[in-house]
């Protein structure tokens, strides 16, 4: 069985933490299932993807019914119950969120967790593609990475494109309606975005993070 887990990328630190063993560049988990009647082995390639294999100790063969859709029986549901509970606390220890791909994004994020300490926060279920930042002092947010259609923001493309929410001083003589927008989904008096694709400079975008993570604490 092999996944690949979609807008995720391991923390291998974590996954060491959590008893994985680190092989030729590779990460391999073992745990015996069914009152040790079984062996699952879990193997992270170098690209992230994972794949099991069960085995059945008593003859030494691969047993794949877990794997069947359409299977059923009071046997085959105790297993797949504690191969998919082992799969999920792997899931949820060991993987981290890994959804935005932009240059200047990842720039972005690498310096609010180094100047600032903070990390991104998924608040939204329904939308995965977002994350928020917040002051540690009183919770208040000073910065929003999204993805959203650029028709979104008054183009006729509806690719999607990866921008940045920030609060913002005098916002109507910031906005210029190409690179920089009145606040997407946010109080539009107060908070500018920002097309993330390396129009307006890196430095720039900085300096009003900054200005965002100020005003956050005077609100």
């Amino acid at each position: 069985m092999t996944s690949n887990f979609t807008n995720k990328k391991i923390n291998k630190a974590k996954l060491l933490e959590f008893g994985f063993l680190e092989q030729d560049g590779e990460f391999v988990y073992s745990q015996l299932l069914l009152d040790n009647q079984f062996k699952l082995s879990v193997i992270i390639d170098t690209s992230g993807n994972l794949h099991t294999k069960l085995t059945e100790l008593a003859t030494d063969e691969l047993y794949t019914l877990h794997l069947v859709e359409g299977a059923i029986g009071n046997f085959v549901g105790k297993i797949k119950e504690e191969y998919n509970g082992i799969l999920e606390k792997i899931y949820e220890e060991c993987f981290e969120p890994d959804v935005f791909k932009a240059t200047q994004t990842k720039e972005l994020i690498n310096y609010i967790k180094e100047k600032y300490n903070d990390q991104l926060e998924y608040l939204w279920e329904k939308f995965p593609n977002n994350a928020i930042v917040r002051r540690k002092d009183n919770s208040k947010w000073y910065a929003a990475f999204l993805t959203v259609s650029k028709q979104k923001l008054g183009f006729e493309d509806t690719n999607p494109v990866e921008v940045i929410d920030l609060r913002a001083k005098n916002v109507e003589d910031i906005v210029d309606n190409r690179f920089i927008f009145p606040g997407y989904h946010m109080n539009k008096k107060h908070w500018i975005t920002i097309i993330l694709d390396g129009t307006v400079s890196l430095d720039m975008v900085k300096s009003k993070i900054d200005e965002s993570y100020l005003l956050a604490k005077k609100s």
